[in-house]
């Protein structure tokens, strides 16, 4: 039921403007959900939802731009779960080595992070080269990665 109500908590807050939590309350209850201000209070917090000024003026709530950070964590981690081999490093230079065809998606999961410290990346088949601004900024950021391979 949790998870129902904060999907149509997500598409009301796509489609309409909603300033206060008692407007969210009476759209859910439109789409027959039971429940309280309270309630919808901890899920707004779960999906890490913020106020943001609309065009007409007016202030809506919205998704906030680190839980899209948070989903391209958890994407990256399912990437490198399932097919990071291992991590090295040369220089400024950090070399992920995956298995057959995941290079591509694990360097597109770091390039979505927008990584302050990474200037890009280039990937082969099974090979991913990230470039970053620094020696040090590699290897802080190569140690990050292998304990994510833990």
């Amino acid at each position: 039921m949790k998870e129902k109500r904060q999907r149509a908590i997500l598409d009301i807050i796509a489609n309409q403007n909603i300033e206060t939590q008692e407007q969210l309350l009476v759209e859910l209850k439109r789409r027959a959900f039971r429940c309280t201000q309270a309630t919808i209070s901890r899920d707004m917090k779960e999906l890490q939802l913020i106020k943001e000024l609309a065009p007409s003026g007016s202030y809506r709530y919205t998704v906030s731009v680190h839980q899209n950070r948070r989903d391209f964590n958890d994407r990256l981690r399912n990437v490198f779960r399932e097919g990071v081999t291992s991590v090295d490093l040369a220089q400024n230079i950090i070399v992920l080595k995956t298995m057959p065809g995941l290079a591509n998606a694990a360097a597109a999961a770091l390039d979505g992070m927008e990584i302050e410290e990474m200037v890009g990346s280039l990937a082969g088949d099974d090979t991913a080269l990230l470039i970053m601004r620094t020696v040090q900024a590699a290897e802080q950021f190569c140690s990050d990665l292998r304990m994510m391979l833990k």
